[in-house]
């Protein structure tokens, strides 16, 4: 399979990129209105992939149908291994599609490091600025927010981010949105993970902060224990296919949510998390069904 896909991947780089029919629904950023696509590509673990030519080209194939999609955020973090050098390969092999919306992270304990790491990660990536940089799990935050204003009112960055995940230090995340003026906040929220909803999401709408959400599958262990599972018939309503996309949608569908990141090594699956980002989403009463289905099982 790896070696098929990469194959496929070296005969569509470089190609014209033609968005499909049902292209992704768009959400404004709160603090800009600058539209970005509700369902954007993580690269955690699965663009780890080394110096490895057949797994590179793999990863380029799957950023060729992000983008092919109607795609725009790619999201990395120094943390990630070898993600950002797979990254900047995969973008320059698709001549660098002018859509991209780079996130990045700073992620280093050092005040004075951070950055000498942007800059580098910059680099990794081969674009002349990235839109978004974000405090990475809140290491060093106070003194690394402060070099990430500076760059933004200097224009290296264009919008200044803080995350945290699996629901870790949410007192700590809540008190930075309430007090520092950041456009972007990343946090953990799924179908079973919910305690966003009762103060982050309420925060973030109230402050005008956009919301990538990070683990909409569990990391791969929701999709795992739904998969030999049917899904409802009432799903059809909301053109869904598979349990990925009805777990995208609850997530999408709520409207403090800018966008989520799910990561994938397979073209298939970004397709699909993509078309989840087109076509009708659950109102509250839908919202409801979904969430009690999922924890009946």
């Amino acid at each position: 399979m790896r070696t098929s896909l990469a194959t496929a991947a070296a005969a569509l780089l470089p190609i014209p990129l033609h968005a499909q029919q049902s292209l992704p629904i768009r959400r404004p950023i709160p603090s800009t209105r600058e539209e970005i696509p509700i369902v954007g590509l993580g690269t955690w673990i699965t663009f780890n992939v080394g110096d490895d030519p057949a797994l590179r080209d793999e990863c380029a194939g799957v950023m060729a149908a992000f983008f092919e999609a109607g795609g725009r955020m790619i999201d990395s973090s120094p943390m990630y291994g070898s993600s950002q050098p797979v990254v900047g390969y995969g973008l320059q092999k698709l001549g660098r599609p002018a859509a991209l919306f780079a996130a990045e992270k700073v992620w280093t304990s050092s005040a004075t490091a951070g950055p000498a790491q942007i800059e580098q990660s910059r680099r990794y990536w081969g674009v002349p600025k990235f839109d978004l940089v974000q405090v990475h799990n809140l290491l060093t935050w106070k003194p690394h927010l402060q070099t990430l204003f500076q760059m933004k009112a200097a224009g290296t960055v264009r919008y200044v981010g803080i995350t945290t995940s699996e629901g870790r230090r949410h007192d700590l995340l809540e008190q930075i949105m309430r007090s520092e003026p950041i456009d972007f906040v990343q946090f953990s929220y799924n179908v079973v993970d919910r305690e966003a909803e009762a103060r982050l999401l309420p925060l973030a709408a109230e402050r005008g902060i956009a919301v990538i959400v990070n683990r909409p599958f569990r990391q791969g262990a929701l999709t795992d224990r739904l998969k030999n599972k049917p899904l409802p018939e009432w799903a059809a309503e909301l053109g869904i296919s598979s349990w990925a996309q009805l777990m995208l949608k609850f997530i999408l569908s709520h409207p403090a949510v800018t966008v989520a990141i799910p990561a994938t090594t397979r073209v298939d699956h970004v397709r699909e998390n993509l078309a989840a980002a087109a076509g009708p989403m659950p109102d509250t009463a839908m919202r409801q069904r979904i969430a009690a289905h999922v924890k009946a099982l």
